[in-house]
């Protein structure tokens, strides 16, 4: 099983994932994003769904039009791992 962070680690998350925050009420981040238009957006969440299946860990997220929400957290520890960051470090690759 993946433990959770340390608060050190969780410290470092700002400089390591400036853009993504801390989830308010539980244990996860949370990525915000703004698209041209729902077909930017979509295209995007279909790279993220290929990643996630690839990486093994799936993201919780909502989409709105051109809108798109993700949040990170790994159910089995209870909260926020290595897993979650890995996956976010490469989800902003895909940004890149």
């Amino acid at each position: 099983m993946t433990s959770l962070l340390n608060e050190a680690e969780r410290q470092s998350l700002s400089g390591t994932l400036p853009l993504w925050t801390l989830a308010e009420g539980r244990d996860a981040i949370v990525r915000k994003l703004d698209f041209d238009d729902f077909s930017q957006a979509f295209a995007f969440m279909t790279r993220v769904a290929m990643l996630a299946e690839q990486f093994n860990h799936h993201p919780e997220w909502f989409n709105c039009y051109r809108r798109v929400e993700i949040t990170l957290s790994t159910h089995d520890a209870g909260g926020l791992t290595h897993k979650d960051v890995e996956l976010a470090k490469k989800i902003e690759g895909l940004l890149a």
